[in-house]
């Protein structure tokens, strides 16, 4: 029987190689083996191509015909020894791009603290005031955090679309990543995402110029604070939904944490989609490249072992994971933000109640933090009001490497995952029905939780 499957899948594959079909009639999938003669092995038996390593020695990425339904396939490789894993390499999503409860959103975003155009500094950059003193640096206690100097030590990577490199903003404070997509090393920029017309009128020199700004809506989810002459520009420009996403979190990450370093890895197209072996490869690259936490504002509805695996890694090297719960306003399980190592954020809005697009449930949620309305960096140095609980998480993320400066700089290397967690533990009551985990951040509590912590030496 085995030898009758190896023969047909030879057949397949010879047949298929001659033709020179299209890649959708290829599967791909991440084959877990435990050295490469044995995934060398295994796609010799079962007709597989190897594409590429994802982690030396035991993960790669693989090829099969379309015409072997994965089920079967996954069915006939359950009692190899050379395959320890086999799983399609699905596509993964930024949950703004799958929202499926669109935010309210009002035609004058950010109501009061969106005035006038005074700019200020941000640790040496020059930034604008509705962007520092937005509400939600105080309904978190940030601003009182930042006003005490603890602003973060240490590398946060964002798993996402890119950043905007040439950002006045954020470029300070980049740190080489990689991007996946293209298989480039070094800061992964967005900015190839966008024909060059677009790029131009988004990096033209009147991005500051917001006395006489207009708001324009940009995707489902952000509206852009832009300049009038700019947002005339753009009308009829082909912007994709996602883009600007990886630019906006760090735009958020760096708000509160700006002494912070910010490790950028594109997994995602701007479409918001990635491969999930490409997000796996990203998690394995920043924990090893000294990231000290990872930001995941992208979600997947099914339970993935080799996604588990990775972050069970980052985790292990003392990596603080946090992840978006996602925005279908339901209690589905998310993940990674649904593994338990990992810190998931649900979104709530100024007045700390519960978005109405965010995810919830006592089995996922472990604290939420603002999510609706915040002022955030765009490409080009523009300024953008956003939504989702991609924008929460970036908040968490922030105060996870504040965290890290609360405490001794001997002792910090120490603390993991779950002291952070049980710092956000003290948080502010928003909720009574155990839906929003903790409740809302209060970096505070948090604070003082932390600095009462012995961890052993």
């Amino acid at each position: 029987m085995r030898f009758q499957r190896f023969l047909i899948l030879v057949f397949l594959a010879c047949g298929i190689a001659a033709g020179q079909v299209s890649a959708q009639n290829w599967h791909s999938y991440i084959l877990q083996s435990p050295s490469l003669p044995q995934a060398q092995a295994a796609c010799q038996t079962y007709g597989m191509t190897l594409v590429n390593t994802i982690r030396t020695p035991d993960t790669y990425l693989v090829q099969v015909s379309a015409a072997v339904p994965p089920g079967v396939l996954q069915k006939w490789v359950e009692h190899d020894p050379n395959v320890q894993h086999l799983e399609l390499d699905n596509k993964v999503s930024a949950p703004e791009t799958t929202t499926k409860i669109a935010p309210y959103i009002p035609s004058f975003p950010g109501t009061s603290y969106v005035t006038g155009d005074p700019f200020v500094k941000l640790y040496g950059s020059q930034v604008w005031l509705g962007y520092v003193q937005q509400p939600a640096m105080y309904s978190t206690n940030a601003a009182n955090t930042v006003a005490h100097n603890v602003t973060g030590s240490g590398i946060v990577a964002v798993i996402d679309t890119g950043v905007d490199p040439t950002s006045a903003v954020l470029g300070p404070v980049l740190v080489p990543g990689y991007d996946f997509v293209n298989d480039v090393e070094g800061v992964a920029s967005e900015n190839g995402d966008i024909d060059q017309s677009t790029a131009h009128i988004l990096h033209q020199s009147t991005a500051h110029i917001l006395h006489d700004f207009q708001t324009m809506q940009l995707n489902n989810t952000t509206v852009g604070l832009l300049d009038s002459n700019t947002a005339v520009s753009l009308q009829g420009a082909s912007i994709p939904n996602d883009f600007g996403h990886g630019t906006m979190v760090a735009g958020l990450i760096h708000l509160v944490a700006p002494t912070a370093k910010i490790m950028p890895i594109k997994a995602f197209q701007s479409d918001g989609t990635a491969n999930l072996s490409d997000v796996i490869r990203a998690i394995y690259f920043a924990a090893d490249h000294g990231a000290r936490v990872i930001n995941m504002s992208f979600g997947f509805p099914q339970i993935s072992d080799t996604l588990m695996k990775a972050v069970n890694y980052a985790t292990r090297k003392g990596v603080i994971c946090v992840a978006s719960v996602g925005n279908d306003g339901q209690t589905a399980l998310v993940y990674p933000a649904a593994y338990g190592n990992v810190i998931a954020v649900a979104s709530v809005d100024q007045q700390n109640q519960i978005s109405t697009f965010s995810n919830y449930g006592p089995d996922l949620v472990t604290v939420a933090a603002p999510g609706e309305a915040l002022v955030t960096i765009y490409p080009g140095d523009h300024y953008v009001a956003v939504w989702g609980t991609s924008f929460s998480t970036a908040l968490v993320s922030a105060a996870a490497i504040d965290m890290l400066s609360f405490v001794d700089p001997h002792i910090s290397p120490l603390l993991g995952v779950g002291d952070v967690r049980r710092a956000l533990s003290h948080a502010m009551s928003c909720d009574t029905s155990g839906n929003l985990g903790a409740g809302c951040i209060d970096l505070n509590q948090a604070e003082q939780f932390l600095k009462g912590t012995n961890v052993p030496h």
